[in-house]
């Protein structure tokens, strides 16, 4: 353990690998969570790898909003722009950029901002780590350490990837410079290969390899090390199979993703949650001991995100503290989805039924008070922790899933779908028939409605859990908030036809200061471009 780590110098050198040389002119708030963590760097194993998942929850990365808190926020964000999931407007909301989809989103303003330098600090995190462990270090345990910081920081650059790359929608591909942006990542600087001073985006397929490449290096580590991480804080063998099968959906590669999402399940062990685990008054979704979570992110009592800037009081529901609880800006699901997902399936029973409907009564609150203080269609998936109400250390101080065997379950089904027919049916049939509710019947007639009905299962079983947008992106499917009855605020009643403009985020225009590789060649805005028909 004592040869873990390089001296502080070269860890202090190995903080300049990032994403963009516009890091190191910058100094946000609670970027020096990084840097504290190297200055500890005496403590060993558990200074180094604590960094990677103590940025990611990191509250005021460039702000002090109330949604700037790392990674759990752009979650929160990118539920808000998928169309299954919103927040009400009662003069508390936070998130009603994303949802309104207006200018503060654009690359001259403060969330493009806030995203962009989150994502370019919690990548140097991981490679701080990568390049900080010492080579005469026992062999097993930097074989496992880098398997871990190369999964972080491949799962990091696969968010941006199919966060920032343009896709074709209603805002067309010609940014304001009048360059097309089709197919674009974001920049990578690989020291010895490529210039951060001038570093382009990098096109889709050259990412897709790039990450690929990662991620078998990682997986190959994993093996010959043989050894796991000590917490699911940290990703593992199985998590690297995950990453890659998402790369390889987000590739449309769908018979290589078939067969990593397997690998995932197998290397794993996990198995899907159960219905009282699913239910769980208090310990659903806020704790990560079930087989089924994979890998999370856990919120201690001492972390700055169980105060009123956290998933927390944004997720919790039947809290008496925070933005969700008391200020009932909760969670809130599409009331058209809602009504689409059978009876006969008890996920529905994690949110409110609205009076007089079959469920109504039979959802498991935490208490009779609880489920009479919350607004019909509010999520109560995310719960208290212990199931403590007012105590912002305990209620908030839980895990928040970052990947769940499900997902992969799911990832293989619809992955099938795409390339023969009744496999994916029998793979989509045994999970939901197997793990969630046996009276399950498939709608599907043909290959379109079959990887349809997969995209709702996995909307159903991941509502909430930040990964919905990606699909939404990916199939080009159209969102639609405006109809006869609708509960979308006024104010964010879109409906596209196909992928919304809004899944290509703009990225700060204050890259291109320090990066001429990407002047000029930035996303085309979305801000204000849509407009709400608040008259349904």
């Amino acid at each position: 353990m004592k040869n873990i780590f390089k001296s502080a110098l070269l860890l202090t050198a190995a903080a300049s690998m990032s994403l963009t040389s516009c890091m190191d002119e910058t100094s946000p708030a609670g970027s020096t969570i990084i840097q504290d963590q190297l200055n500890g760097s005496d403590k060993g194993l558990e200074a180094m790898l604590s960094a990677m998942p103590a940025y990611m929850k990191t509250v005021g990365v460039w702000s002090t909003q109330a949604s700037d808190f790392g990674y759990p926020s752009i979650m929160l964000a990118r539920n808000f722009m998928a169309g299954d999931c919103f927040q009400p407007y009662n003069g508390y909301q936070h998130f009603f950029s994303y949802q309104n989809v207006n200018r503060n989103l654009d690359d001259e303003y403060l969330f493009s901002q806030i995203n962009w330098y989150f994502y370019n600090f919690a990548v140097r995190t991981c490679e701080s780590l990568i390049d900080g462990i010492d080579p005469n270090t026992d062999e097993a345990y930097r074989q496992s350490y880098l398997a871990q910081g190369i999964t972080y920081r491949a799962a990091l650059l696969l968010d941006m990837a199919r966060t920032y790359e343009y896709l074709p929608s209603e805002i067309g591909p010609i940014n304001k410079n009048g360059n097309n942006v089709t197919g674009l990542t974001v920049p990578v600087n690989i020291p010895g290969v490529t210039d951060p001073d001038n570093n382009p985006r990098m096109p889709h397929d050259e990412m897709r390899d790039y990450l690929i490449a990662q991620l078998d290096e990682a997986i190959d580590l994993f093996t010959k090390s043989g050894m796991g991480p000590e917490t699911k804080n940290q990703p593992s063998l199985g998590v690297a199979h995950g990453i890659k099968a998402r790369v390889y959906m987000w590739d449309e590669d769908y018979a290589k993703a078939a067969q990593e999402a397997r690998l995932a399940i197998t290397t794993s062990g996990a198995q899907p949650l159960t219905r009282d685990e699913f239910c769980n008054t208090t310990t659903g979704f806020n704790d990560m001991t079930p087989s089924a979570w994979m890998w999370g992110l856990q919120i201690e009592s001492t972390d700055d995100g169980v105060g009123y800037s956290g998933w927390g009081s944004f997720a919790v529901a039947e809290s008496e503290i925070g933005y969700a609880g008391l200020r009932k800006c909760a969670l809130t699901v599409d009331k058209a989805f809602y009504e689409s997902i059978s009876d006969s399936d008890w996920r529905k029973l994690l949110w409110k039924a609205p009076a007089g409907s079959a469920l109504s009564g039979s959802e498991p609150f935490l208490s009779a008070s609880k489920g009479a203080n919350i607004d019909p269609y509010v999520s109560i998936k995310f719960r208290c922790g212990s199931g403590v109400t007012n105590d912002f250390y305990t209620t908030f101080a839980i895990a928040i899933p970052l990947m769940r065997v499900e997902e992969m379950y799911l990832i293989e089904a619809e992955a099938l779908a795409h390339t023969n027919y009744s496999e994916g049916k029998s793979a989509l049939d045994r999970f939901v028939k197997t793990y969630r509710y046996a009276e399950y019947i498939n709608p599907a007639t043909d290959q379109e409605s079959l990887i349809a009905e997969c995209f709702k299962q996995k909307s159903i079983e991941l509502w909430g859990e930040g990964q919905i947008f990606f699909d939404v992106k990916r199939l080009n499917v159209s969102v639609t908030r405006a109809y006869p009855g609708t509960n979308w605020p006024a104010t964010s009643r879109f409906n596209t036809v196909g992928r919304p403009g809004w899944t290509t985020w703009p990225f700060v225009d204050y890259e291109s200061r320090f990066n001429k590789g990407c002047e000029g060649w930035g996303n085309p805005n979305i801000g204000n471009m849509f407009t709400s028909l608040d008259n349904i």
